[in-house]
């Protein structure tokens, strides 16, 4: 079976370039229904109704409009019946991931995730963007995640690049040097 990103490459491809080429499409409107179109597609019991053949698209269908909070524009649910009539539900996650690394990469920025110890007020993530957009060179959209594991300090996953400065990384630093 092809991997779950070759799959969803054409259909993120098909959608930012129809956002590109239609006046008046948001994309960050646009991420943020494919975002949502994804959470609905992740959840298993969603995922088994798709997969059992006795449902058809038009119900899978009435099934994301109904779970999703907001209404969809005409090019989500012409984007929606394509990929339910193709059988790909289930890559409706990889693909908003690459709609939403395509619409970064046209503004010239990343999406990064931020884990930390402890809740970061305003203005410490304020002076910590700052810092990472310094270091890795490009505009951030930060999303905060508490980990307790980390005792202190962040650990920041940009794309493929991960940023460890966490006490528990440095511990583990430590014994790997003790132990050699």
């Amino acid at each position: 079976m092809a991997e779950l990103a070759t799959i969803a490459r054409p259909y993120a491809e098909a959608l930012f370039k129809a956002c590109k080429d239609v006046a008046g499409v948001d994309l960050a409107a646009t991420a943020s229904w494919t975002d949502e179109l994804a959470a609905v597609a992740a959840d298993p019991q969603v995922r088994s109704l798709a997969d059992n053949p006795k449902v058809t698209p038009e119900q899978l269908l009435g099934l994301f409009t109904s779970v999703i909070r907001t209404q969809l524009p005409a090019m989500a649910t012409n984007f929606l019946k394509t990929v339910i009539d193709n059988g790909r539900v289930d890559v409706l996650p990889e693909i908003a991931a690459q709609f939403r690394s395509l619409v970064n990469a046209s503004k010239g920025s990343a999406d990064a995730t931020v884990y930390s110890a402890f809740p970061l007020d305003a203005a410490a993530l304020a002076d910590l963007r700052a810092t990472l957009e310094k270091r890795f060179g490009r505009k951030l959209e930060l999303s905060t995640k508490v980990d307790e594991s980390l005792i202190g300090g962040v650990r920041v996953v940009v794309g493929d690049e991960v940023l460890d400065t966490s006490v528990k990384a440095r511990l583990e630093q430590m014994k790997a040097a003790l132990t050699a």
